[in-house]
């Protein structure tokens, strides 16, 4: 049976507000520049055999996870066409996934092209942001007849947003109410003061002596 792996990319992107205006056009306080997110999808197929995810698929998986560089704020979905479900193999790349810190997606994505008969489909959906058009400085004359909020404004804050944000997609709808467990929302600070210093241990010797 011919292997097959595909590599597609598709890309969408949404936008958190209208078009920029142009200078002396926006009166109010509210910037015109806002975070635009785009979803890029990555789809790879494996082979399964009787249900199972032989080990050189898991191999091959492996490498283009490693080359991916999947991490957190990625999104990874199966899609398995066949009637029963290979849920042998489906448990096999739940594992691979979860080791790596994450979790697979109820839902898969629409993908192109359809998935071969005896396959699994791994897919990627991986996020970014950032805010168009700033720095714009549109502006042409310090005169500012209409009392207009600057066309730069917003530039700098949303575009620190759209930098830190672990899950652009965040920006969009927020994230899952995950019960308000306090473990949870106080573990960077523990982190922090439960964790060694870097310089506790001291300083290595390290001899200066010539050799011989």
């Amino acid at each position: 049976m011919k292997k097959i792996a595909t590599w597609t990319v598709l890309a969408c992107a949404t936008s958190l507000a209208g078009c920029t205006g142009a200078a002396y056009s926006n009166r109010s306080l509210d910037s015109v520049h806002q975070p635009v997110v785009r979803n890029n999808l990555y789809q790879f197929d494996v082979a399964t055999a009787n249900g199972e995810l032989p080990p050189s698929e898991q191999g091959r998986l492996q490498g283009w996870l490693d080359a991916m560089g999947v991490r957190y704020g990625d999104r990874i979905a199966l899609d398995d066409p066949s009637a029963y479900g290979a849920s042998s193999a489906q448990a096999t790349v739940r594992a691979m996934v979860e080791r790596r810190g994450l979790l697979l997606s109820r839902e898969a994505p629409v993908t192109t092209g359809a998935v071969p008969e005896g396959y699994l489909r791994v897919v990627v959906t991986r996020a970014s942001a950032s805010v168009p058009g700033c720095p714009n400085w549109d502006s042409k004359s310090s005169l500012n007849p209409v009392n207009a909020t600057s066309s730069n404004y917003g530039c700098a804050t949303n575009g620190n947003l759209a930098a830190m944000v672990a899950d652009p997609n965040d920006l969009i709808k927020g994230t899952r109410d995950t019960g308000h467990d306090p473990l949870a929302a106080t573990r960077a600070i523990q982190t922090y003061r439960t964790k060694p210093q870097t310089g506790a241990g001291g300083l290595n010797k390290v001899s200066t002596g010539g050799g011989q």
